[in-house]
C-alpha cells in the first residue's frame, strides 16, 4: 500500500471501521494524510507510511452509484491527478461522467468480493468459523429431532417420544393426559418450544388456573428459554390506558388465568379478537361441560380452538373424570368428530374388546403358538390381512410381524391420533415412597375451638401467637432432626410463606442451621439464588423451607427427605409438594418425615391420607374424586377429633370406595391408547439421536471461537461451566447475551443440578444467535493464505470459494432440511481445474500460512485481473452443480412427503380420524415446497484466496 500516492479527491475505505464508507482524502502533508467519511460525518488523520486504508478503484463493468443517487454501469475510466474519471450509461440509457469524489459515500462492503477488493480481509480463523458455522446450522435444521435439543429436562422417553409425534404434524391438536408426576407441562413446553424454533408458531397464548401462572412461567423460561408475559387483570388495565391497540397483542407468548379472564369480559372479548398460532390449556378437567349447558370457561376455550390451528390441552388422567368429561375435552378438538356423547360411547366399548384381541395377539410368543390358536386368527382375520397372518405363522417373520400387527391396530382404532396418556405402569424408573411419623404432643396454649378454620386446625402455629417458635414442639423436633441427618439435604414445606420466613430465620440464626428460605413474595433472582445455594454439595444448605406456591415448578430430586410441616387439605396438593422429589431420576428412596400433635385435627388428616388413601407411599390417582365424595364428613371429623367412631366409618368407606375406584380405572384403561401413547424402542432411538445431535464438546469448540471473534468475555466458573461477560469490543448487540453476563454449562447433567447456570445447546438462545450472527454479517467472507504445496507451480493463485443454497420461504417449511449440504465448496486453479478433492477442507484449514494483512491488501490490489477470473470460474463451477442440487433437494422431499400422504391415504380407508382436509393440506405442502425449491439459488458466500508456496 505505501508504494500506492495519495492525492486529494481519492477514495479509500477504512479496514477497521468498514461502517464509516467511502472517505476523501482531504489533505495530504508530508507523512500524514487527513480523509473525510461524509456518510458518518468524520473526520480521520493517519500517518501515511501505515495507514488502515484501501484504495478504492472500481473496475469497468461494475455498478455503481453517484452522491445524487444515479446508478449507471462503468464503460471507462480515466486517471488525473491520482484520482479516477467514471464514465458510463445509466438504466435508461444517459451518459455520465464523473469524479471519483462524486461518488456515493453511503457505500457498504458486504459482499465476499467487494470487501476482497476493499481490502476488508479477515482472518483465517474467521473464514473457517464462518463456514463451520454453516455446517453446524445446517445439521441442526436437518436433525430428526430439531427442536428437542435445548430444553433444560431430563431426557425422559415417554415425553420425547409424544414430543417427537408432533414434528411432522400439520396441526397440532392433542389431548396430553398423562398420570400425574410424569410431566404433562414438559410435554407441553418440548412441543411448544420445537413448533416456535421451526417457525411452525410465533404466537402462543397460555391458560391455566390462577395458582399456576408462575409456576408456568418459571417453567418455561427456566426450561424451554421462553419468555412469557403475564397478562393479568391488572397489567391489561394498564395496557389499554396506553391504548395502543388490542392488550393480547403487546407481546408473542402470554400467560393468562382462566378465572381473570372469566371475570372480565373485556378481555375475553380482546383474547378472541388477537391472532394466535397455538393455544395451551392447563388443568383442561375443569372446563364444566354438559349436552344442556357448558361454563363460561370451556364456551371461551371452545371459541379459541376453533379459531386457532394448534391447540395442546393438559389434563388429568381421562377416566378419573367420567366419560362426558372426557368427551367433552375431545370435542374441543375435534368438534366434527366427537359431535355425538352416545355415539362415542359405543365407539368406547369397540375400542375395548379389540384392545382385548390385541393383549391376546401381544401374549403369544411364537410362531407355533399364535397357529395353534385358532380363536384367534379367526378373530384377527376381520382386521389384518391375510399376508400379514401368514408372517405370524413363520418362525422367521414373527417378532417383526406382530409389531407390524400391533401397529396396524394403533392406526386404525381408537383415540391415539389425538390423545396421548401414560402411566407409571409403562413408564418406570420412579423410586419408592418411605413414610415416617413423629407423634408430638400438642401444647397447653394450642386450643382450637369448635368453629376454628380447617387450615388452623392443621397448620397450629396460626394459633399459638406471635410466639410459636419457643411454643411449637415441631420446631425443637426440627432442630434435633438435622443434627441428626448433618449430611443429608432436606427440603421442607410449610403452607405460608410467613412461616417459613421466620422458621428459617429461628434456623439460622438461633442455631447455626445452613438454612435458605424459598417463597412466593421473593423476586426471580433471590429464589434462583436460594436453589442454588441448598443445590450446593460443598458449601450449600442442609436444609430449604418452602412455602407452598413457592415450591411449584421446581426440581429438587438430589435431595431425598422432604419434612411435611403440616398436611395440606387438598390430596393434588399433597401429591404435588411429594413430587418435588418423587420424579423419574431420583436416585434414592423418598423419605416423607412429618411431625404432628397426637390426637388432633392434624393426626386425623394423616391417618385419612395414609390409611385411607394410602397417598403417601403410592400415588394417589383417586385423591380429587375421594375428597370431593367425602369432603363434608372429614370436615366434621376434623372439627371434632374426639368423636372416633365418625372417623373409623369415614375411614372404612373411604377404603372401600378407593378400592373401588381403582378397579374401575383399571378396568377401564384403554390398551390401544396406552400402547400408542409410547413406544419403548422409538422412544430409545429417538433420545439416542438427542444425545448425537447434542454434541456439547463440539457446542464448546464451536462457541469458544466465536466468542473469540466477537468479543465475548469468557472464564472458568467451575468444574463444566464457564462465566460469559460482553467484552468492550463486543462486535455485536444482536447477540443474544445479557447485559450482566451469564454463568452457563453446556453439560445438561450439570444445568439439571444447577439451575442458576444456563443450559448451553445448540438451540440456546445465545448459540442461535451466535449462529445468526455470523451467517448474516460478512466476518469470514474473505481470507487471504499461503499453501506450501508441490500441487501447482510456485506464486500460483487458488481460489477457494464457499456457494451456499439461497432458498426463500416461510420458516415453518423449515426448507434446509431438504437441501444436501450446508454449501458447495470448490478451489479453483488459474487453468479453471478443480482440486478440492486433493485439498480437502480440513487439511487446507491445517495448511494454511498466515499472510499479514498489509501484505495480503497489496498482493489483491496486483492481482485483481486474476482473481476475477478466478472467480468468474468459480460461479460457472457452480452453475452446474445448482441443477443437481435442487433435484436432490426436490427428490428428497417429494419422497418424506410422498410416504407420508400415502399413509394417511391408507388409514383413512379405516379410521374416521384422518379427514381429507388434513391429507389435501399435505399434498397442497407438497407442491409449495416444490416450488420454493425450483427457485433455489447458489450464491457465492465466502472466498479465500491462496498463494502457492513452494514446499520444503
Amino acid at each position: 500500500m505505501s508504494e500506492l500516492s495519495f492525492a486529494v479527491g481519492q477514495r479509500w475505505v477504512s479496514n477497521s471501521e468498514a461502517e464509516l464508507g467511502l472517505g476523501i482524502i482531504t489533505e495530504v502533508t508530508g507523512r500524514r494524510i487527513e480523509i473525510a467519511f461524509p456518510a458518518a460525518d468524520e473526520q480521520r488523520s493517519y500517518a501515511a507510511n501505515n495507514a488502515p486504508l484501501s484504495r478504492v478503484d472500481y473496475s469497468v463493468g461494475e455498478q455503481v452509484k453517484t452522491r445524487n443517487g444515479q446508478q449507471f454501469t462503468i464503460s471507462e475510466k480515466h486517471p488525473l491527478n491520482g484520482c479516477v474519471i467514471y464514465q458510463g450509461e445509466s438504466a435508461n440509457g444517459e451518459a455520465i461522467s464523473i469524479h471519483e469524489m462524486d461518488l456515493d459515500s453511503y457505500v457498504q462492503f458486504s459482499q465476499a468480493t467487494d470487501r476482497l477488493f476493499a481490502g476488508q480481509i479477515d482472518k483465517n480463523r474467521q473464514f473457517q468459523l464462518r463456514l463451520r458455522t454453516h455446517q453446524f446450522s445446517h445439521r441442526l435444521h436437518q436433525s430428526p429431532v430439531f427442536g428437542l435439543l435445548g430444553a433444560r429436562v431430563q431426557c425422559l422417553p415417554h415425553q420425547f417420544y409424544i414430543a417427537s409425534q408432533m414434528a411432522n404434524c400439520i396441526s397440532t391438536r392433542v389431548l396430553l393426559a398423562d398420570e400425574v408426576g410424569l410431566g404433562k407441562t414438559i410435554e407441553a413446553g418440548l412441543i411448544m418450544h420445537q413448533q416456535i424454533l421451526q417457525g411452525r408458531a410465533s404466537r402462543v397464548l397460555v391458560i391455566v388456573p390462577s395458582a399456576l401462572v408462575h409456576q408456568w412461567l418459571v417453567e418455561m423460561l427456566r426450561r424451554f428459554n421462553l419468555a412469557f408475559t403475564v397478562i393479568d387483570a391488572e397489567r391489561y388495565e394498564a395496557l389499554v390506558e396506553l391504548d395502543e391497540g388490542n392488550a393480547f397483542d403487546s407481546a408473542q407468548l402470554v400467560l393468562t388465568d382462566l378465572q381473570t379472564l372469566e371475570a372480565h369480559p373485556a378481555m375475553q372479548h380482546d383474547v378472541l379478537q388477537a391472532s394466535w398460532d397455538m393455544l395451551v390449556v392447563d388443568e383442561a378437567h375443569h372446563l364444566q361441560w354438559h349436552v344442556e349447558q357448558s361454563s363460561e370457561g370451556y364456551q371461551l376455550v371452545e371459541k379459541l380452538a376453533g379459531q386457532i390451528a394448534s391447540v395442546l390441552l393438559l389434563t388429568a388422567t381421562p377416566e378419573q373424570l367420567g366419560m362426558d368429561s372426557h368427551f367433552a375435552r375431545l370435542r374441543l378438538l375435534d368438534p366434527d368428530r366427537y359431535y355425538d356423547l352416545d355415539l362415542f360411547r359405543e365407539e368406547q366399548q369397540k375400542y375395548q374388546q379389540i384392545s382385548l384381541l390385541l393383549d391376546q395377539l401381544m401374549a403369544v410368543e411364537s410362531a407355533s403358538e399364535f397357529a395353534a390358536n385358532k380363536s384367534l386368527n379367526k378373530d384377527l382375520a376381520g382386521y389384518l390381512d391375510k399376508t400379514l397372518l401368514k408372517a405370524l405363522s413363520s418362525a422367521d417373520e414373527f417378532e417383526a410381524s406382530r409389531e407390524q400387527a400391533k401397529q396396524q391396530f394403533l392406526d386404525q382404532f381408537g383415540t391415539g391420533r389425538i390423545l396421548f396418556r401414560n402411566t407409571r405402569d409403562t413408564v418406570k424408573g420412579f423410586p419408592e415412597r418411605q413414610l415416617t411419623t413423629f407423634p408430638l404432643d400438642a401444647p397447653e396454649s394450642f386450643s382450637p375451638e369448635n368453629n376454628s378454620e380447617l387450615t388452623h386446625l392443621v397448620q397450629p402455629e396460626t394459633l399459638l401467637g406471635e410466639n410459636w417458635l419457643e411454643l411449637d414442639p415441631r420446631v425443637d423436633w426440627l432442630i434435633d432432626w438435622l443434627k441428626q441427618h448433618r449430611g443429608e439435604k432436606t427440603l421442607l414445606i410449610t403452607a405460608n410463606a410467613e412461616t417459613a420466613q421466620q422458621l428459617e430465620l429461628h434456623l439460622r440464626l438461633q442455631h447455626g442451621v445452613r438454612s435458605s428460605v424459598f417463597h412466593e413474595h421473593m423476586t426471580l433472582i433471590n429464589r434462583d439464588r436460594a436453589a442454588a445455594f441448598f443445590a450446593d454439595d460443598e458449601e450449600g444448605a442442609q436444609i430449604l423451607i418452602c412455602s407452598e406456591i413457592g415450591s411449584e415448578g421446581r426440581n429438587f430430586q438430589f435431595c431425598s427427605y422432604l419434612v411435611l410441616f403440616d398436611l395440606p387439605l387438598n390430596p393434588d396438593l399433597l401429591e404435588q409438594r411429594i413430587g418435588r422429589l418423587d420424579r423419574i431420576g431420583q436416585r434414592n428412596t423418598v423419605n416423607i418425615v412429618l411431625p404432628f400433635y397426637q390426637n388432633t385435627a392434624q393426626q386425623l388428616l394423616l391417618d385419612w391420607y395414609h390409611q385411607g388413601l394410602n397417598a403417601f407411599e403410592s400415588v394417589c390417582k383417586t385423591g380429587s374424586a375421594l375428597r370431593e365424595q367425602f369432603a363434608e364428613r372429614l370436615e366434621q371429623c376434623l372439627q371434632d377429633p374426639a368423636d372416633k367412631k365418625a372417623f373409623a366409618k369415614l375411614l372404612k368407606d373411604t377404603q372401600k370406595a378407593e378400592q373401588q375406584l381403582r378397579e374401575n380405572l383399571s378396568q377401564g384403561r384403554d390398551r390401544l391408547l396406552t400402547m400408542n401413547s409410547y413406544d419403548e424402542f422409538a422412544a430409545k432411538e429417538i433420545l439416542m439421536q438427542v444425545d448425537e445431535a447434542s454434541s456439547p464438546l463440539e457446542l464448546a469448540d464451536f462457541m469458544d471461537d466465536f466468542f473469540d471473534a466477537y468479543g465475548v468475555e469468557q472464564q472458568a466458573h467451575s468444574a463444566d461451566s464457564i462465566i460469559l461477560q460482553r467484552g468492550d469490543e463486543l462486535r455485536s448487540d444482536e447477540i443474544d447475551l445479557p447485559e450482566d453476563g451469564l454463568t452457563a454449562t453446556y453439560q445438561r447433567a450439570r444445568a439439571l443440578s444447577r439451575e442458576d447456570m444456563a443450559f448451553l445447546s445448540w438451540e440456546h438462545p445465545l448459540v442461535l444467535s451466535a449462529m445468526d450472527a455470523v451467517i448474516s454479517s460478512d466476518l469470514g467472507n474473505t481470507a487471504f493464505c499461503q499453501l506450501k504445496s508441490n500441487l501447482v507451480p510456485a506464486g500460483s493463485l487458488l481460489l477457494e470459494v464457499a456457494f451456499v443454497m439461497h432458498c426463500p420461504a416461510p420458516k415453518q417449511f423449515n426448507i434446509t432440511r431438504f437441501i444436501p449440504e450446508s454449501y458447495l465448496r470448490l478451489v479453483i486453479d488459474e487453468k479453471g481445474r478443480q482440486l478440492e478433492d486433493q485439498l480437502a477442507e480440513q487439511d487446507m484449514n491445517q495448511l494454511a500460512g498466515r499472510i499479514p494483512k498489509h501484505t495480503a491488501q497489496q498482493m489483491v490490489q496486483v492481482a485483481r485481473e486474476r482473481i476475477d477470473s478466478l472467480i468468474d470460474s468459480s460461479k460457472k463451477v457452480a452453475v452446474k452443480h445448482q441443477k443437481h442440487l435442487i433435484e436432490q433437494a426436490i427428490g428428497s422431499m417429494t419422497q418424506l412427503t410422498d410416504n407420508e400422504i400415502q399413509r394417511l391415504q391408507h388409514l383413512a380407508e379405516k379410521n374416521s380420524h384422518i379427514k381429507p382436509a388434513e391429507i389435501e393440506a399435505m399434498q397442497a405442502q407438497q407442491q409449495q415446497l416444490q416450488q420454493f425449491l425450483q427457485h433455489a439459488e447458489l450464491k457465492l458466500d465466502a472466498l479465500r484466496l491462496i498463494i502457492v508456496t513452494e514446499a520444503e
